[in-house]
């Protein structure tokens, strides 16, 4: 395919799930602008018109349309009306011997030099006939511009296009196409246009089946007839693609609110399945007519607001059903969510600048980094900006990307800021490992991929003998994931993962078509040997009190049990982060949460506060501080044990009964997916248990870990 759109962002509607949904433009940056300065010249037109009417009003013109001699506004008469003599002699030349003649404008101005009209005529036909075999919406276009208005025209509020008779959002932008300067006179055509009959032409001339991009557009040929004989979830994706739960998402909740329909009446694949794709996970099994409703939060990082929002939608459905856990990958999952208040729900984690987009099935799940990013007096590199730009590039800064949709498998990626790992790459299909460059001293990464936890198989990472500076990390996320996505497999799912097309690759020709995909993207890039690692040292307990890099604060690790928290101690966190921090609340791997930026005279304090909250605390026993879970029975449809509730119960009467010299870690997983992660504890931590029925768990006693036998 072509390269990207230019203005692809400015015409997809913010977070899609919020919106109502809209024709996309796809076409190539170069004709991309020239259509830009072909509604630039429709639009003139149309102004030119609105100026003469302005003129009659105020006796400039008569009132039959024709300029008052020596008026201010007779020069510029005179000149249009030349320009469409010569524009409708041209285009009637030009026209002849073709079988269709293309609608002709009333006036078409590039913005180019007027010496040459014959060369303007020859541009303006070119660009007409382009446009209408690229199939694009003129509305489209028009609303593209609209789009792109600056905050002064606020968020989120509709505007009704008698040309298209389609709602339309403008939304603000972080960079505006050209021509922005122009918004407010588009916002008036939008309310005209209709009038206008050139404009009626044109857009009949663009309204030529306008198509969608979606996931599946992004595919070659060959991976689409892959994926056309692959299994039952791309048999799915080619029927409907994914990110129409973007806005379905929207249209489902309304439609059950008003009572036209209910959870059980929507089909089968779009509530179980599609509905992922906008972060909605139904739990058919465990909760029928509820959901789970997963975010993005790249590097793990919360505010309070983010904290009180989480609180006030978990708070309706009561502790039992609703409920929030912290998840394996520094994420947040809300439980007991009906389908109808899911919409509003994402609409919010948009505002307070997070996604629930492209949160679950064949996307790119949330960025890992350091937890203490910032902070850390040990740290070799902040990893907060490296996981935003990844995370921006993969989600299109939060609202919906649909070229990377449609991969052949979840995608994990962490990065790293010391030689601690807390962001565990080494379980990563792309693992960012921090290390200064040994000749130039510059903090870059070695790089390693493949990890992965499945049914059948858990792989390590590998290395890829390959060190890349900070400002690559994107680049190298993107080459990975469009090599993964056009040639990943297909079929078995069970293989559908980076570790199994590196093998099929082999190491080092995986590397040689990495970094010539990486090259494509970036001329100036030079590959670079992996470089020395130190000796591997103790991984730190970050928990409890600690000093920042400035002696002035410090950051209080508080562990929470299994990662689950429920509205009133949400509540509590939010009011202490205020009050104590910066109003920032990290989220660990080991599902815990991390103050940080304390002032260093207020730390019992807030000690003494968390201590306070039941089942929290800032020092735990020393199973229950690394004790990790995966859901389990009670919520999850696919787990066969029990595992939160049971782990507990059981480690505090562990805690009890043993005497344990050292910090214990110990993961408990309810099915063969591992979603607990048993196999990163370390193998040196063996935990001697005694007197505990597990009830239907095996035990690892080497690993420390709880396993269900699969």
């Amino acid at each position: 395919m072509d390269s990207g759109p230019l203005f692809t962002a400015v015409t997809r509607p913010v977070g899609g799930a919020h919106f109502p949904r809209s024709d996309w433009i796809q076409a190539r940056e170069e004709d991309t602008l020239q259509i830009f300065r072909l509604i630039l010249g429709w639009l003139r037109s149309v102004q030119q018109r609105h100026l003469r009417e302005q003129a009659i009003d105020k006796g400039r013109w008569s009132s039959h349309g024709q300029p008052i001699k020596g008026g201010p506004v007779s020069l510029r008469h005179q000149r249009t009306q030349r320009q469409l003599r010569e524009s409708a002699q041209a285009s009637e030349v030009q026209s002849k011997p073709r079988t269709r003649r293309i609608p002709k404008p009333t006036i078409l101005d590039f913005g180019l030099p007027g010496r040459d009209q014959t060369r303007r005529q020859r541009v303006e036909r070119a660009a007409l006939e382009k446009a209408g075999r690229m199939k694009l919406s003129l509305a489209v276009l028009a609303a593209a511009l609209a789009l792109s208005a600056t905050d002064a025209f606020g968020v989120g509020r509709p505007l009704r296009s008698k040309v298209c008779q389609t709602r339309l959002w403008r939304f603000p932008m972080s960079q505006s196409p050209p021509f922005s300067h122009r918004i407010p006179f588009v916002l008036w055509l939008s309310q005209s246009a209709s009038q206008t009959p050139s404009a009626l032409h044109l857009f009949g001339l663009f309204q030529r089946e306008a198509k969608q991009t979606t996931g599946t557009s992004f595919l070659s040929e060959e991976t689409l007839e892959r994926a056309k004989q692959g299994n039952k979830f791309e048999k799915v994706k080619l029927e409907k693609d994914g990110t129409a739960a973007w806005t379905e998402m929207s249209e489902f909740a309304q439609a059950i609110r008003e009572g036209k329909t209910s959870w059980e009446e929507i089909a089968g694949d779009d509530i179980d399945i599609r509905l992922k794709w906008a972060g909605l996970f139904h739990r058919r099994k465990a909760t029928p007519g509820r959901f789970m409703i997963r975010f993005k939060i790249a590097n793990g990082i919360v505010s309070s607001e983010c904290l009180r929002f989480y609180a006030e939608s978990i708070e309706p459905y009561g502790n039992d059903l609703g409920v929030l856990d912290i998840t394996t990958r520094m994420n947040v999952q809300l439980r007991g969510m009906p389908l109808e208040a899911a919409a509003d729900i994402s609409k919010r984690a948009y505002e307070l600048g997070q996604s629930t987009l492209m949160s679950g099935m064949d996307n790119v799940r949330n960025l890992v980094g350091s937890p203490i990013a910032g902070v850390d007096p040990l740290e070799l590199i902040d990893t907060r900006p490296i996981c935003k730009g990844i995370n921006d590039m993969i989600t299109d800064e939060r609202k919906g990307n649909p070229e990377w949709t449609n991969l052949p498998r979840k995608f994990n990626i962490a990065v790293s800021g010391s030689y601690d790992d807390f962001a565990h790459t080494h379980i990563n299909d792309i693992g960012l490992v921090p290390v200064a460059h040994a000749e130039t001293g510059e903090v870059g990464f070695n790089v390693i991929m493949g990890g992965y936890f499945s049914i059948k198989r858990a792989a390590m990472s590998v290395p890829l003998n390959l060190w890349i500076p900070p400002e690559q990390a994107v680049n190298l996320s993107k080459a990975t994931l469009r090599i993964f996505r056009d040639e990943g497999e297909r079929g078995d799912r069970q293989k559908a993962r980076l570790m199994w097309l590196i093998e099929k690759y082999g190491v080092d020709a995986w590397r040689e078509a990495l970094i010539k995909e990486m090259k494509s993207y970036d001329k100036k890039f030079v590959e670079q040997p992996e470089q020395p690692e130190p000796v591997s040292q103790e991984r730190r307990d970050i928990l409890g009190v600690h000093p920042q890099k400035d002696p002035a604060f410090c950051w209080v690790g508080v562990a929470v049990p299994v990662g689950r928290l429920y509205a009133d101690e949400l509540y509590k966190l939010a009011d202490l982060a205020d009050e104590y921090g910066d109003g920032e609340v990290r989220l660990t791997v080991e599902q815990n949460v991390i103050f940080a930026n304390v002032p260093k005279g207020r730390v019992d304090e807030l000690v003494e506060k968390i201590n306070a909250i039941p089942r929290l605390t800032v020092n735990p026993g020393k199973l229950m501080r690394s004790a990790v879970s995966c859901t389990g029975a009670q919520f999850c449809p696919v787990a066969i044990s029990e595992t939160k509730n049971v782990v507990t119960d059981v480690l505090p009467v562990l805690e009890e009964r043993l005497e344990i010299p050292q910090n214990v870690r110990i993961h408990w997983t309810g099915c063969p997916n591992s979603c607990g992660q048993a196999q990163v504890v370390s193998e040196s931590q063996a935990a001697r248990l005694f007197g505990v029925d597990v009830n239907r768990s095996e035990i690892t006693l080497g690993l420390a870990s709880f396993r269900v036998a699969s």
